[in-house]
């Protein structure tokens, strides 16, 4: 049976899952691993699942040749060398839906208590200062909320809001169906000059470093308040620690940040850290136990069906085959470079050893192709060994 390795802390609700799937050979790391100690870990395992401190580069795929599926335990990928696993055969999982309520819950929670001064005031109070003071405290309701990236996080933040009476507006670069009484702004500069509240929740990607620059931040309201709980790279901090401190903009919160320590042991060093009217929480946006929960069992269900199946349904770096039950003997997984000929050589050696294909199943993805064919008899091993020795093949397993 297949080894699978779980880093970090993941839920037991995985283990448990894979376990109930008939996968018992699970080894389970408290914490991040780097460079030769990650080599080690994963050196007979088929599958590892990691959360956002361990980091799954080329170099770490080089030396993995049995690693098979790798699945991240959260939203984000970047952890990930994605067009190198997919070069080496290795499909990569995420869960990006099983924590949207909860990152959607903190953005509006850091909204009401920014809105209301309350950082500023806890953070007094601890100091012994009793500031009793309504001045600069709004109350959020018919207060504009601005959403930069609606998709699946931030439609429900917009549906939160609109249920404490705030008025959603948002910005994306796709075209995107309001739900509620949201309303779609032409530019991202038109929607940060008439926010109360500007929350980010956009994809990392180059295009992305760096959105919010002193320049647009010099558009929001004096009064208004910035809320990123997307990615650490998206906001240029210095530039927010100066309209902060020039008092150009009445407070933020950040839940993610450039740079991250990989544990509790690394100190977090930001310029905003003795800023009162600043939230920083420690990249916990999806960080409650329904949340880890739901993205235990769903990324290891995806594990599972791969390492099973061969399904790679919503794998962010792969051609994507949805779920077909086995029912024949035989399921070979073929993943090669996509280029003419492949399919019509492999299913030659297929007849060349008597075998009926029952079902074959293909997609491809730029220069991916991936292949199911299940066949009604026995693979002999010279029959896998010459599918894998056919010039294009990446990677051939046999179920």
């Amino acid at each position: 049976m297949a080894k699978i390795v779980l880093l970090e802390k993941i839920h037991a609700s995985a283990s448990e899952l894979l376990k109930a799937e008939g996968f018992d050979n699970i080894v389970q790391l408290p914490t991040a691993l780097k460079a030769d100690d990650l080599k080690a870990a994963l050196a007979d395992a088929d599958a590892v699942g990691i959360r956002s401190a361990t980091h799954i580069m080329a170099d770490a795929l080089n030396g993995l040749p049995g690693l098979k599926a790798i699945g991240c335990f959260c939203i984000g990928t970047n952890q990930v060398d994605l067009t190198a696993a997919a070069s080496h055969g290795v499909p990569v999982f995420n869960a990006p839906f099983s924590n949207t309520r909860s990152v959607a819950e903190l953005v509006i929670a850091q909204a009401i208590l920014l809105l209301r001064r309350i950082p500023e005031k806890n953070a007094r109070a601890h100091r012994g200062t009793w500031e009793k003071s309504a001045l600069g405290a709004y109350e959020v309701r018919n207060k504009t909320l601005g959403i930069i990236g609606y998709g699946n996080i931030g439609a429900q933040v917009g549906i939160l809001a609109e249920a404490v009476g705030m008025r959603v507006h948002y910005y994306d670069i796709e075209s995107k169906l309001p739900l509620g009484n949201a309303r779609p702004e032409a530019s991202l500069e038109a929607l940060m000059s008439k926010a109360d509240v500007v929350t980010l929740h956009v994809p990392g990607h180059k295009s992305t470093v760096n959105l919010i620059t002193a320049d647009r931040l010099a558009l929001m309201k004096p009064t208004a308040v910035l809320i990123n709980a997307s990615r650490g790279n998206v906001v240029d901090i210095d530039a927010l620690n100066t309209s902060l401190r020039e008092k150009r903009l009445a407070g933020a919160a950040l839940d993610v940040f450039p740079v991250e320590p990989r544990n509790d042991k690394e100190e977090f060093v930001s310029p905003l850290r003795d800023l009162d009217n600043v939230i920083l929480t420690p990249h916990i946006g999806g960080s409650t136990e329904e949340a880890q929960e739901n993205i235990g069992r769903e990324v290891a269900q995806k594990l599972a069906r791969y390492l099973k199946a061969g399904t790679t349904r919503f794998a962010v770096n792969f051609p994507e085959i949805p779920y077909l039950e086995k029912e024949t003997k035989s399921r070979v997984l073929h993943i090669h470079r996509n280029e003419p000929g492949v399919i019509a050589r492999m299913n030659a050696d297929f007849a060349q050893a008597g075998l009926n294909i029952v079902a074959q199943h293909l997609q491809t993805r730029g220069p991916i192709g991936y292949v199911i064919t299940d066949v009604d008899d026995g693979i002999s091993s010279q029959l896998l060994q010459k599918l894998r020795g056919e010039p294009a093949t990446i990677r051939c397993e046999l179920i």
